[in-house]
């Protein structure tokens, strides 16, 4: 049986609880353990929350792209205009939808929205260094690492707890159009 075409759209205010949710059930906990991207290796406590999510709704400069499924959210990401690059974070799939290609087609979608919102070159994100086989997806989608890294903010709570003292963040880039 073929999986349904995912629809795209812009989040709004009543969606913010879902969205959290999706994101904690994709990286946090035990849920997470049922897909490939979890963090709870890495990180306990939480992902995100909804006055984060909320803000990411609130900024003009970005937009929150969910995808949904028979009409239920299964991915999201946000795309914020950063100058010629967008950058593309809080990118979520449904745990159990990861590995059958939704993740694939809400980054060409984002690509496509960041382009036609934006005029974007490129597009920017950060993945946590420690994290080989998620680095290994989007350089398989046309991502490079740029030599720069960030720290992990420690003492944050909003981003989680860490379970070590070696995390960072690895700066990723790739011209918009990039095959994906």
């Amino acid at each position: 049986m073929t999986e349904p075409a995912p629809v795209f759209r812009e989040a709004r205010a009543e969606d913010v609880g879902a969205v959290v949710a999706l994101v904690e059930s994709a990286y946090r906990g035990e849920s997470s353990r049922r897909g490939w991207t979890t963090e709870a290796d890495l990180l306990d406590g939480q992902r995100t929350d909804p006055a984060g999510i909320t803000a990411v709704l609130d900024d003009p400069a970005s937009v929150l792209l969910l995808a949904e499924v028979d009409g239920r959210l299964r991915g999201c990401c946000e795309l914020r205009s950063v100058g010629e690059a967008v950058y593309f974070g809080t990118f979520a799939v449904d745990p159990e939808q990861q590995g059958a290609g939704l993740g694939g087609r809400l980054l060409a979608e984002a690509d496509a929205q960041a382009v036609r919102r934006w005029g974007a070159r490129a597009l920017e994100m950060t993945v946590i260094a420690q994290r080989a086989d998620l680095l290994a997806w989007y350089e398989r989608r046309g991502f490079r690492r740029t030599g720069e890294r960030k720290p992990f903010p420690y003492g944050d709570e909003r981003f989680g707890r860490p379970r070590r003292d070696d995390l960072e963040f690895v700066v990723l880039r790739r011209a918009t159009g990039a095959a994906g």
